[in-house]
């Protein structure tokens, strides 16, 4: 790992306690309080007691410390490295992070060294200026409970005025889009950022219908025949929806996919890209929307 366990909670709140100790302080209760407070649940039981024993020795019986200087936690090159790595990343911009201390790092790798396949080409425009604005606005007040209020065109074109509070932001690999899940809005509760315009805060009432509406879901039932590694694909492909696989031949496998209605135009594409080696079988409404995804398709002459 590259972030190895000398930055997990257990070495960042034994070197909390050494601080502390080195600027004066000596009440075991005062140091029992980091330990609650930094690291798990059951680590008051381990901590201070390896500490004060010198099971760990680093700590002293009577609550001193033979260290001279406060424990640092440096990177090595190779964490600054990745770090720069993900700062080359458009979207980490969005979230406004800075990357200190990492003029001249050579970074691990950059966008032109992978290349993700099976995704959609009109992706969010992740440096634009004013979409990058807008995700901030939407971003701060998601964070501090507040409302946006923001343009944006339906789907048959025409504009929109909303006001609203925005709860959730997701972000789609497949579509390479952010969308944000308002409440306080009647007709819509899902929307893609690349539809708003003109978002800004918005300090005025607030709407009576704050309450957000709950997530729907369905489940889809597929036939997956393993040739071409067709089950390892799919599997891989699906492996962030909740799932049940069963066996049924030498070949053939059952797959259970649960989903948020919300994706499931989505889903279509996704399951279609598999061809013949992916059979739906269940539910009878998605098999529907698979047929009339492929009379679609037929009708513009694809095969």
């Amino acid at each position: 790992m590259i972030f190895s366990e000398l930055y997990s909670a257990y070495y960042n709140t034994v070197a909390a306690i050494i601080s502390r100790i080195l600027d004066g302080e000596h009440s075991e209760r005062e140091l029992q309080r980091i330990v609650s407070e930094r690291a798990f649940g059951e680590s008051v039981l381990t901590i201070m007691p390896s500490l004060k024993s010198e099971k760990w020795q680093l700590v002293h019986a009577d609550m001193t410390t033979a260290l001279v200087h406060a424990p640092t936690m440096p990177l090595t090159t190779l964490q600054k490295q990745w770090l720069k790595a993900i700062s080359l990343d458009p979207r980490v911009r969005l979230f406004d992070v800075a990357f200190p201390h990492l003029d001249g790092v050579e970074p691990l790798f950059t966008p032109a060294d992978y290349y993700v396949y099976d995704r959609y080409s009109d992706g969010d425009p992740f440096e634009d200026e004013e979409y990058i604005r807008q995700f901030r606005v939407i971003l701060a007040a998601i964070r501090q409970g507040e409302q946006i209020k923001f343009e944006m065109t339906n789907r048959n074109g025409n504009t929109m005025f909303v006001r609203c509070r925005p709860v959730k932001l997701e972000y789609s690999e497949k579509d390479d889009k952010f969308r944000v899940l308002t409440a306080g809005w009647r007709s819509v509760s899902t929307v893609n950022l690349s539809k708003i315009r003109a978002c800004v805060p918005y300090t005025g009432e607030r709407p009576s219908e704050g309450e957000v509406r709950p997530a729907q879901y369905d489940t889809i039932t597929l036939k997956v025949v393993d040739e071409r590694n067709a089950l390892e694909r799919v599997l891989l492909h699906f492996a962030h929806f909740e799932k049940q696989a069963e066996k049924l031949g030498r070949k053939t496998y059952l797959l259970r996919i649960r989903y948020d209605r919300d994706d499931e135009s989505e889903l279509v594409i996704r399951v279609l890209s598999f061809g013949p080696m992916v059979e739906v079988i269940g539910s009878e409404s998605f098999q529907k929307l698979v047929i009339e995804k492929l009379k679609k398709q037929k009708n513009c002459g694809f095969r």
